[in-house]
């Protein structure tokens, strides 16, 4: 016996709300992915890890907002909660190893493909295990082709992500960079929505075991989205990590600032060693040029 599917039982609001928070979690990742590239040092892991754990707690979040306006008609839905939760821990984990390869590597096509794939298959693990925390009396069945669609479109979405994490500059059009994975991030899941048929086990009965919607959504907002709060007032006061590296922002020397590679010291010229400008004015009873 089929099920019928409602994946919008809300209406607007789930989608919505889900996208709006797709793009705080892909923003403030962005945001700190920028800021440990262009502003190396001691924090760097951190900031990385901080980018790395608010893009994945933003796609889980989103992922789950998402899923309250899923139901089956005939068969009310549950959730076991270590799966749900564990389906949490795989997305910060793959983001964060995506994310400190480009951090460490640089913009090259290399890092940023290994990055993208591994960012891209965590977003999509996250989705399919999330799924497979749900507890209803049937079984979901997937569409091979549209679920290898909605991991490409993971991949892709990933990979643009941190594309645009060492590439775009200026807060501006960062925002608009994560209004842009937003799309992509909701894109995914709802085309691995769109894969999902339900097969139910004779007539509609009880639930299986777990914890109910409803029940899941507490901890939803009370943990990652007030990490995702927490996470915007450090980017808030952080006015570097707000402006970034806008366009046409140049060093002091007029040589403009490349992700990855430390600005120049004041007086050092380029192609020269960094500890050439602090020793570069003649030392006491050296010869100087007119000596000679």
């Amino acid at each position: 016996m089929q099920g019928t599917v409602d994946g919008f039982s809300y209406g607007l609001v789930t989608p919505v709300a889900a996208y709006l928070m797709a793009c705080l979690g892909g923003a403030l990742g962005l945001r700190c992915t920028t800021r440990s590239i262009r502003n190396g040092g001691s924090f760097k892991p951190g900031w990385l890890a901080l980018g790395a754990t608010a893009i994945g707690s933003g796609i889980w979040t989103m992922h789950f907002i998402a899923m309250m306006g899923f139901t089956v008609a005939e068969a009310p839905i549950g959730y076991d909660g270590p799966t749900t939760f564990a389906s949490l821990a795989v997305a910060i984990v793959m983001v964060g190893i995506g994310i400190f390869i480009v951090g460490y590597r640089g913009a090259t096509p290399m890092a940023l493909v290994t990055g993208g794939t591994i960012t891209g298959l965590g977003v999509a693990s996250m989705h399919y295990l999330g799924m497979a925390g749900m507890r209803l009396q049937g079984r979901l069945e997937y569409d091979t082709l549209t679920v290898a669609l909605s991991v490409v479109i993971a991949v892709v979405a990933a990979t643009s992500a941190l594309w645009a994490a060492v590439s775009v500059h200026g807060f501006l059009a960062s925002l608009g960079a994560s209004l842009v994975m937003g799309i992509a991030v909701s894109g995914m899941h709802y085309t691995g929505m769109a894969a999902v048929s339900v097969h139910l086990h004779g007539a509609a009965g009880p639930a299986g075991t777990g914890d109910s919607a409803a029940t899941l959504l507490a901890p939803m907002l009370i943990g990652p989205v007030v990490f995702l709060l927490l996470a915007a007032v450090v980017v808030m006061f952080d006015p570097l990590l707000v402006m970034g590296d806008p366009d046409g922002r140049r060093t002091a020397q007029g040589v403009p600032a490349r992700p990855g590679v430390p600005a120049q010291r004041a007086g050092q010229r380029q192609g020269q060693p960094a500890g050439w400008a602090a020793d570069r004015s003649p030392r006491r009873g050296s010869p100087r040029s007119g000596d000679w």
